[in-house]
């Protein structure tokens, strides 16, 4: 990093900078330099980029001094103290190819924590197709669509109605006869546009004040009153139907559906597992809960074939029955990293590397509605905390266990090794060839068979020259421990075996 207005107790005559020519603005600053660098103070700037060497050339003499304001002095100051933040944050930073500054580049996620899929579809030309199921479209608006939706509809059909209601008064001459009490209209009591909205409100309602009623003179108006009940008591169906299941939705059951902040690696049982933490806030229970892993990641063929936001299944106790969960509390779900896990090969140091996204996901049904309820969220790859464990959150109360959910997100060291599972496998596969060998080798440093029947012969010749015959009733003789011995050491004793018997 480049230094300003440094002081060095003595100067080396071999260094001097080139010097510009400058304005008559900067004359001051020039002069200002030339006695600095006269009295063993001299300035390094670095714009240069590097130390130029050159012999030293004799200082000028001080020019004229330049009256400037005090404003200009200010700024000035400003902009080479800014220009000087700027240059010295500009190494810091991470350089491309080409020496340019380059952002870390942020992990965009696939699936948000709170469960939201982080996909927009775009460049879609087929949009009919949204209208084939009309139903489902408008139950997945937003409700503030959904609400202007809901009384557009009928706002529509009543304006529709009564302005054909109003056209029927009015081809009818009924509007010219209003003080004519011996004409008898199609609808009483309706004399412009306000009066027939209103008629059409009352009948689609079903409201009925009295004061506005069709007579039997108007076979057309009956026709109209008929087509209006019906498409009136279609939309009522429609509507309130789309906005009961919009209502109904088991989405906000899936707010009290809670995952751990982290998830953790760790051993469990000699082995490394993928750990996270579920759990589920309300009383009503999720009937047959069901739980999926899944991890995106991209990805390259052997063909060269770039596979963007891969998905593979993590297996969290499908073969076992361990992903179907009885949710009473919260429960620590486990993916035992083997051979077929996609962590198989990932140790502490290539899991900071990676990049990559676990999404996990909860199913199961609603105890209250019967409806099926959906929950997820994700974890990135430094949401992964290598060598943590997940606090115990359960206590036993007089009469029932205690659940303390402050310690649901809680996390504690312990000791884990930073190799990949694969790494640790064949480690214990290493210390148990290591034992089986050493016990081998221990029991071929015992003393051979062959060496014992040598032995036995020469007492047995012995004892017959001597007439003293040797008989072994009701215990094993050392021949035959050896022989058991060999034969649990793979040795083969037949000759000396069927000698001594």
């Amino acid at each position: 990093m480049a230094l300003e207005n440094s002081v060095f107790p003595s100067r080396p005559d071999s260094l001097a900078l080139p010097v510009e020519e400058k304005g008559v603005g900067e004359a001051a600053e020039a002069a200002t330099e030339a006695s600095a660098a006269s009295a063993g103070v001299f300035n390094v700037s670095e714009e240069l980029g590097h130390v130029v060497t050159t012999q030293t050339a004799p200082s000028p003499s001080p020019p004229a001094k330049v009256k400037r304001s005090f404003q200009s002095k200010l700024a000035e100051r400003e902009a080479n103290a800014n220009q000087h933040v700027k240059k010295v944050q500009g190494p810091e930073k991470e350089r491309g190819r080409f020496g340019w500054a380059r952002a870390r580049r942020k992990r965009q996620r696939y699936v948000e924590k709170n469960g939201r899929c982080n996909v927009q579809h775009g460049n879609m030309r087929e949009t009919y197709r949204y209208l084939t199921d009309i139903f489902t479209t408008l139950v997945d608006l937003n409700w503030r669509c959904s609400l202007f939706v809901f009384v557009m509809a009928y706002a529509v059909t009543w304006l529709f109605f009564g302005a054909i209601w109003y056209l029927i008064a009015y081809c009818r001459g009924d509007l010219d006869h209003l003080e004519d009490e011996a004409w008898t209209p199609c609808v009483n009591n309706v004399n412009g546009f306000i009066s027939a909205f209103l008629f059409s409100i009352e009948t689609e309602t079903t409201i009925g004040y009295g004061y506005r009623v069709i007579t039997d003179q108007c076979p057309v108006g009956t026709m109209l009153l008929l087509l209006q009940a019906i498409l009136g008591s279609m939309v009522n169906a429609f509507m309130v139907g789309c906005m009961f299941v919009k209502i109904s939705q088991p989405n906000k059951r899936a707010e009290t559906l809670v995952f751990s902040k982290h998830a953790v690696i760790s051993l469990r049982d000699d082995k490394l597992c993928l750990m996270f933490r579920v759990g589920d806030l309300r009383s009503s229970h999720i009937v047959g809960a069901n739980m999926r892993a899944k991890l995106i990641k991209s990805k390259q063929t052997q063909e060269g074939e770039f596979i963007p936001l891969d998905q593979t299944d993590i297996s969290v106790g499908f073969e076992t029955g361990d992903d179907r969960l009885f949710l009473v509390s919260p429960l620590v779900i486990s993916h035992e990293i083997d051979s077929r896990s996609p962590f198989w090969d990932m140790s502490q140091a290539q899991l900071e590397k990676e990049d990559f996204e676990i999404v996990v996901i909860l199913e199961g049904m609603v105890e209250a509605t019967g409806m099926t309820c959906q929950a997820r969220s994700s974890y990135l790859g430094e949401e992964v905390l290598w060598g943590h464990r997940f606090s115990p959150m359960m206590l036993l109360a007089e009469g029932f266990f205690d659940i303390d959910y402050g310690a649901f997100h809680h996390t504690f060291e312990v000791g884990t090794p930073s190799c990949s599972a694969r790494e640790l496998a064949l480690a214990a596969a290493r210390l148990d060839a290591h034992l089986y060998w050493s016990i081998s080798s221990r029991l071929d440093e015992e003393p051979t068979l062959a060496e014992q029947a040598t032995k036995q012969s020469d007492g047995s010749s012995a004892n017959s020259k001597a007439g003293e015959p040797m008989f072994t009733v009701g215990e094993m003789t050392d021949i035959q421990e050896q022989s058991a011995l060999g034969e649990l050491n793979g040795s083969v004793t037949t000759d000396q075996s069927e000698t001594e018997a």
